[in-house]
């Protein structure tokens, strides 16, 4: 194996998401300085949600009109893209513009809707690519992938982006008792750099990105690595080796009854389990990437300021962790991909009855509370991820257009998702944010 295609297959994945997972970590200094507000994520969830006209162009091409995009260079042209729009938020994101009697921050916005469309696209264009690689480098972009995640978080800490000390606020007079009480209030400290130098931060990253895909393509140990495949535009001319992981897939009929193959990807599975496959990833992307995310203040902050900065830390942490752990423990079994969906749900469900029961949920005065959001962000996330990579691996030996097919559902999963938490979260108020410094419960 070359460690060189290693790395370049993770500085590759690193591209996909850094710039949306960049601009939400960065939320708590852009917040205060434009007219939108705390209105600003729910502009975003929706900007994001019809940047998904882009995949859906790219899924419709391949499906109609396969071999008419050349692969590699819509690649370049999503990167490219996303590094210009990413610097030029370092320039204008503070600038607004009157729209019907308001100030409204047009550039942010509008750049931020070229970001979204590069980052969504890149899971139906950034995957088909890899299918020119070897099987195992698969990993190693998803691992880049989760770092996507993590590195902007860390940046963000270094930066001190929300970081809030209590301190002081209206004192209060008790006049049954006549004693006196203050009212904490939760300011914002100034961060270590500015949100200009963070942008330039993503477009560098953004670049490595392209690097990585350069060399993905043109340097001679990378294409030593390359299985003795031909492909023109994405479209395989040959006919995929065998399996050796064949025999463990598991059978889901009964008594070992055969069904009838299907004509998805090179037919190795029949319908029921494309469908169940499909089901589970669709599913795991729409709890990872919107409906938990939607809420994850709601259920920490309650518990302090530090459970809430530590619990989306480690759920970044444990991305990374959980493509680490599917190298090197890989399990394609259906049967445990859907134990493991279903134990993430519940996991997951844990953390929505604490958002609804947010500013008071369970143990919220106790110590013991803390480290069991912080535990269940964690383990969920983990959890879901490795089923997600498992699911990736299983549809890269299925095909180009399984890819293709893959980044579109981790898209409609999304999208579903958005779609069921947006009226909950910004339209009706069904969720109370606590407070840092101030929770008052019985």
């Amino acid at each position: 194996m070359s460690l060189l295609t290693h790395l370049l297959s993770c500085l590759f994945g690193l591209g996909s998401w850094v710039s949306i997972n960049g601009l939400w970590v960065e939320l708590p200094l852009l917040v205060p300085q434009i007219p939108e507000g705390w209105y600003l994520p729910s502009y975003l969830s929706v900007l994001i949600q019809m940047a998904n006209v882009g995949p859906l162009f790219v899924t419709l091409m391949h499906r109609f009109r396969p071999g008419v995009l050349n692969e590699v260079a819509v690649v370049y042209a999503v990167i490219a893209v996303g590094t210009v729009a990413s610097f030029l938020l370092g320039f204008f994101w503070k600038e607004t513009v009157v729209v019907g009697g308001a100030r409204r921050s047009v550039a942010l916005l509008v750049l931020t809707f070229f970001l979204a469309t590069v980052d969504c696209t890149s899971s139906v264009t950034f995957l088909p690519f890899m299918m020119r690689l070897q099987p195992r480098y698969l990993t190693s972009y998803f691992v880049g992938e989760g770092v996507s995640g993590l590195l902007p978080a860390v940046v963000a800490l270094i930066q001190g982006v929300g970081v809030v000390r209590c301190i002081n606020g209206t004192q209060l007079l008790n006049r049954t008792s006549n004693a006196t009480t203050f009212d904490l209030q939760a300011q914002y400290q100034p961060p270590n750099f500015s949100a200009e130098e963070f942008f330039f931060f993503l477009s560098a990253m953004m670049l490595v990105c392209l690097l990585a895909f350069l060399l993905l393509n043109h340097h001679p140990s990378v294409a030593r690595q390359n299985p003795s495949r031909s492909y023109t535009n994405g479209v395989k001319q040959e006919a995929q080796r065998g399996r050796k992981w064949a025999e463990q897939k598991p059978m889901m009929e009964p008594c070992g009854q055969r069904k009838p193959r299907s004509s998805f990807g090179s037919g190795s599975y029949s319908w029921l389990q494309v469908s169940y496959i499909l089901g589970l990833l669709a599913w795991a992307n729409a709890l990872t990437n919107v409906v938990l995310p939607s809420v994850q203040s709601y259920s920490c902050l309650p518990y302090g300021n530090n459970a809430y900065h530590l619990s989306a830390s480690l759920a970044a942490v444990s991305n990374p962790l959980a493509c680490f752990i599917a190298m090197f423990l890989p399990n394609r079994s259906l049967v445990l991909l859907g134990v493991l969906t279903a134990a993430g749900s519940a996991v997951g469900g844990f953390i929505m009855a604490m958002a609804v029961l947010s500013p008071c949920p369970l143990l919220v005065h106790d110590s013991a509370g803390a480290v069991l959001i912080v535990s269940s962000w964690f383990l969920f996330v983990l959890l879901l991820s490795y089923v997600k990579v498992m699911i990736g691996l299983i549809l890269r030996d299925e095909g180009h257009g399984a890819l293709v097919c893959c980044g579109a559902v981790v898209q409609l999963g999304s999208l579903l998702g958005a779609a069921a938490m947006f009226p909950l979260v910004s339209v009706f108020g069904f969720f109370q944010s606590g407070d840092p410094c101030n929770t008052w419960c019985p």
